[in-house]
């Protein structure tokens, strides 16, 4: 994928480190303290960053995605905390790609992508990608109100280059690039070399890549990307999700890099009454 290969080249020389969240080097206590610790990134980063065409930040108000004016909302905590146990992994080993599943549809994936990609963008320099590859079904234009095409599927096809694939949002450290245009063949698309060297090479220019697939029992490609990716979450949603369906789902995958399970739709009195009692507690006036 000369495309991908040259900017890369052209972001960094070849004596510089690539970005990446430092702490390999302290003990273990001392990692986990300076796993949210913003990533040092090179001039030349900066520069190819800059490169990609800037658009309103302008999500779906239908969305349900995390507001960086409000922080205190639980669910705003509870993917601070998914956050920061990814980038604690990424100290201990170079994790920089990240496929997000789920079993069977409408189980919360990519409602999980957006809303993780936001919270890994709200740290200082952290600047990271969320792609949108379930050509399928994709949806990740619609929650940001951006148009569908130019996107992956074009650049896969020679349609369009890397660099108008990729917009930024204003004012955040997130990019996005949307599915493209809609293909017949998917699964194909992903096949070719050109797909695998995309993946594999974004991340020398992202701290984090995020990639919302199909679901895994209902089409190959999520298992396909997870042999090109570091890790891989697994979505399921609390009421609908089977253990069954769970099992299948693993056991379809081509690769065992499953990081974890993300738990969708728990209750929100639960999650709530013990958030506000936490920060209402902490956060009231002395008298």
């Amino acid at each position: 994928m000369s495309r991908v290969h040259d900017a890369l080249r052209k972001a960094q020389p070849a004596a510089a480190p690539p970005p990446r969240v430092h702490g390999d080097e302290l003990p273990a206590a001392q990692a986990a303290q300076t796993a949210e610790a913003a990533p040092v990134v090179t001039p030349g980063l900066v520069e190819a960053i800059a490169r990609f065409p800037v658009v309103p930040f302008n999500p779906s108000p239908d969305a349900s995605l995390l507001d960086p004016a409000r922080p205190g909302e639980a669910p705003a905590e509870e993917f601070r905390s998914l956050r920061t146990r990814l980038n604690h992994i990424q100290t201990l080993q170079p994790i920089h790609s990240l496929v997000i599943t789920s079993p069977s549809p409408a189980e919360g994936k990519s409602f999980t992508a957006a809303n993780l990609a936001i919270a890994q963008a709200q740290l200082e320099n952290n600047f990271t990608l969320l792609a949108d590859f379930d050509f399928r079904r994709p949806v990740i234009h619609t929650l940001f109100q951006l148009p569908r095409s130019p996107g992956i599927t074009d650049y896969l096809q020679g349609k369009a280059s890397l660099d108008q694939i990729i917009q930024r949002l204003e004012g955040t450290n997130l990019f996005v690039m949307t599915a493209g245009e809609a293909v017949l063949n998917p699964l194909e698309l992903l096949n070719l070399s050109a797909a695998r060297h995309m993946i594999e090479e974004l991340p020398g220019l992202f701290n984090w890549v995020i990639i919302d697939t199909p679901p895994l029992l209902f089409a190959a490609d999520a298992s396909l990307l997870s042999t090109m990716a570091h890790g891989l979450l697994l979505v399921v949603r609390i009421g609908s999700t089977t253990i069954d369906s769970v099992t299948r789902a693993i056991g379809s995958l081509c690769q065992n890099n499953i990081l974890g399970i993300v738990v969708n739709a728990a209750q929100k009195s639960e999650l709530y009454s013990k958030y506000t009692y936490y920060h209402s507690y902490y956060s009231a006036p002395e008298s």
